[in-house]
């Protein structure tokens, strides 16, 4: 039985994988049960190299994915990870939104 967590974290996946389709085929194999070995040790690291952002190379980017590839195996982290996707992809559609707004209206005032 699949809870509601995992389903929000696999439709989180798929609106992923519709949003940036080049990564599309990344998501679809990462979340294969096969893939299990491989995940888990690439997702501790990437949380690692999040934790140590300030050396070069490594980067705050690299927290997000992998607390999004742990979450696929670990239950309590699927809430918390899914909302986090959910509520940062609104912030963002309303940040983007509002730029258009404001080139918008100085575009009006010229």
């Amino acid at each position: 039985m699949i809870s509601k967590n995992s389903a929000r974290l696999d439709r989180v996946y798929d609106k992923l994988a519709r949003r940036f389709p080049r990564i599309g085929g990344f998501l679809h194999w990462v979340r294969r049960p096969s893939s299990r070995l491989l995940r888990i040790p690439l997702g501790i690291l990437l949380i690692l190299g999040g934790i140590f952002s300030i050396l070069p190379v490594l980067g705050i980017w690299m927290l997000p994915l992998g607390l999004i590839l742990l979450a696929v195996d670990f239950p309590p982290l699927q809430g918390p990870v899914a909302w986090a996707i959910l509520r940062g992809d609104r912030w963002l559609t309303a940040r983007r939104r509002r730029k258009r707004q404001k080139a918008a209206a100085k575009s009006t005032e010229a």
